[in-house]
């Protein structure tokens, strides 16, 4: 099985999943992805990818995170490793791989989807995905 089989099967098992990725958080590239949406292009995904690591790792939450730091007295710039997202149409769950700081899995969902049931899509199928990071 592959990064993009796995991918497939949460894509396939979750209700009203959109699609499934993940991305580099150094470079914002796409390591692998599944989606059943037409207009899912790679311009979209690359450009989705890229939003990841702003919102992840960019430099305002990275100096947001000083600056919190410097009020704690303490030197951990510290990170978010999981945001959901809501708009109009569409949840989005963000998580950083298990074991793998620098991948990050993204799940879409059509608002039809259940928000336990997408952080449980997520939380179960972390592990897998993480045996094929780098």
């Amino acid at each position: 099985m592959s990064l993009n089989d796995t991918l497939k099967s949460v894509v396939n098992d979750v209700d009203g999943a959109l699609g499934c990725g993940v991305v580099d958080l150094n470079t914002g590239l796409i390591l692998g992805a599944c989606h059943n949406v037409p207009y899912f292009t790679q311009s979209y995904l690359d450009a989705v990818g890229a939003a990841a690591v702003d919102m992840m790792r960019g430099r305002n939450i990275s100096a947001v995170y000083k600056m919190l730091a410097a009020q704690r007295g303490d030197d951990d710039g510290g990170k978010f490793y999981e945001i959901q997202m809501t708009s109009d149409n569409t949840y989005h769950f963000l998580a950083v791989v298990e074991g793998k700081p620098d991948a990050l899995m993204i799940l879409i969902t059509s608002k039809k989807t259940n928000l336990g049931m997408g952080w449980a899509a997520v939380r179960n199928n972390i592990a897998d995905i993480a045996s094929f990071c780098p």
